[in-house]
């Protein structure tokens, strides 16, 4: 029995676009939008500065600048498609746009970060060509410092508020920024006071911080597209939450499995097997609603189990129904049993059966003699390991 997460009706049919975390997306929005601005003024002011001052570490800090500017309309574009409602092709909704964006965003940043390193190794090569910068490297470089620091501590602020891994993702790629800008201050600052090569050098650390970054990004995408599981305190918190239901008597193929910032998950609970169908079905809705309410999860979905099917033995290689009954009636030799009631068991490789016989059957006195003859097949049939017969109060 497995509980499936609910359909939404595809964004086609909804019409206009409608978020599926209304707040989540305007915050996303809003905080984009300001990096944009601040990031478009910072990189003209870093590049032009550093081309003028002749800094190669402002000008590496202002690229960075460039890609945060890409990484917010990165962001921009993620952050629409991910929020759209789930449909056909996407029963599990969009939000892994958002895995996909940080992944694109983390291996930008590490290719940039690279490019920047190798850029400044090879311009200390040559020692003798490196020149003096001007102040106004030095100024620019406060600038962009303040602004950085202060739009990371804005858009984690955002971030943790409408808990968000992509947002968390631009913050901290922010605070990056605002590192990267404490080191060309120093290379600028090393450079002025007559260490000329500080200035690159700076811009080699820059580039090193950013590749990081950008790996590291990259690399928590990546886990999270080939479905690595949650952190093993989380999956036990889940697992005990499972377990405190009333009517769960057991659990295991417990699978867990991040999908932006939900997780999904997937459960075997045990249950009495002799329960009826719809009480399993309630302990399985108790259960997933146990799970959703008090853990950060999408959807979860219950696998009922009478028994232990990990440890019991198989039961695929027993005989349907139709097939059972027959073969049961036959060896019996009372071909009135298709008439009566028959509940069937399928549990460790073999079958229980309960047969509870109609009114007349069990008033003429059938019941005791039936019974023993069950006694007698169960001892040489491979097929049953018990059968019961109820007839002093039977109904069909």
């Amino acid at each position: 029995m497995k509980n499936h997460p609910k359909q939404h009706p595809s964004s086609e049919n909804i019409g206009a676009f409608e978020p599926v975390h209304p707040e989540r997306f305007a915050a996303a929005q809003k905080s984009t939008w300001v990096s944009i601005v601040i990031n478009v003024i910072l990189t003209l002011c870093q590049v032009a500065g550093g081309f003028f001052a002749h800094s190669q570490a402002l000008m590496a800090d202002g690229l960075h600048s460039l890609s945060d500017l890409l990484s917010d309309v990165l962001v921009l574009y993620a952050n629409r498609h991910g929020n759209r409602h789930a449909d056909a092709d996407h029963p599990y909704g969009h939000a892994r746009f958002e895995t996909a964006a940080t992944l694109i965003l983390g291996t930008f940043l590490a290719v940039l970060g690279v490019v920047l390193l190798v850029t400044a190794a090879m311009r200390l090569q040559n020692p003798e060509a490196l020149r003096a910068v001007s102040p106004l490297a030095l100024a620019v470089g406060v600038v962009a410092l303040v602004a950085k620091e202060g739009m990371f501590r804005y858009m984690m602020a955002v971030a943790k508020r409408v808990r968000s891994q992509m947002l968390v993702a631009n913050a901290w790629h922010a605070r990056s920024d605002a590192a990267s800008s404490l080191v060309v201050i120093v290379g600028v600052a090393g450079n002025l006071l007559g260490y000329t090569f500080f200035d690159l050098l700076a811009a080699a650390v820059v580039g090193v911080m950013i590749a990081h970054m950008g790996g590291k990004l990259a690399f928590e995408a990546m886990a999270e597209l080939i479905d690595t599981g949650l952190d093993a305190e989380e999956v036990e918190a889940i697992r005990q939450t499972l377990l405190d239901v009333h009517g769960v008597q057991g659990l295991h193929e417990l699978r867990t499995r991040k999908m932006a910032d939900n997780a999904l998950v997937d459960a075997h609970i045990m249950v009495d097997p002799r329960i009826s169908v719809s009480e399993g079905h309630y302990i399985a809705e108790s259960a997933r609603h146990a799970v959703l309410k008090q853990h950060h999860v999408m959807d979860v979905m219950v696998h009922v189990d009478p028994e232990d099917d990990l440890k019991a033995k198989h039961n695929v290689h027993l005989p349907s129904r139709p097939v059972l009954l027959a073969h049961l009636a036959e060896r019996l030799g009372d071909p009135a049993l298709h008439n009566d009631r028959v509940v069937f068991h399928y549990l460790d490789g073999k079958v229980e059966a309960e047969i509870y016989l109609s009114s007349d059957r069990g008033r003429a006195g059938r019941g005791e003699e039936l019974q023993v003859r069950c006694n007698d097949l169960v001892l040489q049939d491979e097929l049953f390991r018990g059968i019961h017969v109820h007839h002093s109060h039977a109904h069909k």
